[in-house]
């Protein structure tokens, strides 16, 4: 019998205290060739997203992948992640949560070869604080903007129906 990835469950687990917390979970992706994700959006290869109740519709969190939609510019697009593409889920607010190492490229289970030839188990490590800062929310316009962040204020978050 093949091992089950322990990634998903804890994904499911940060997300769920994230919530429980009044926190925004945030979910920091590699993109390539298996991933759904609107690529104006995507910078270095890397893309974060909003993952709160707030922000998706029809979240589905399983075993081999994420989906749901989101609206980026005020259009909705459908999102579909593999779990092995996830780098770090974490709260937006503090930045606390879990990094994974990405296995771009691999099945989420082992094909009945050899045990030597299965995945390794995720490498987990903290995410860090700055990385709540680096790259926090989509932005409405595509492209970089290397302007700093305004200093001040709180930030707001704007619903659009």
């Amino acid at each position: 019998m093949s091992e089950i990835s322990t990634k998903p469950y804890l994904l499911r687990a940060i997300y769920e205290w994230c919530t429980d917390s009044g926190y925004t979970p945030y979910l920091a992706v590699k993109v390539d060739a298996t991933t759904t994700v609107p690529m104006e959006y995507v910078k270095k290869g890397e893309i974060v997203l909003n993952i709160s109740f707030g922000a998706t519709s029809g979240l589905k969190m399983d075993n081999d992948s994420i989906r749901f939609h989101a609206r980026f510019g005020g259009v909705s697009r459908e999102i579909y992640i593999p779990v092995n593409n996830v780098m770090a889920i974490y709260a937006n607010e503090n930045g606390q949560g879990m990094a994974f190492e990405p296995q771009l490229g691999q099945q989420s289970e082992p094909v009945d070869e050899a045990v030597e030839d299965a995945p390794a188990a995720p490498i987990l490590s903290a995410v860090p604080p700055a990385a709540s800062e680096a790259k926090t929310a989509v932005p409405d316009t595509p492209g970089d903007n290397n302007d700093p962040p305004k200093k001040g204020g709180r930030p707001t978050l704007t619903r659009i129906k």
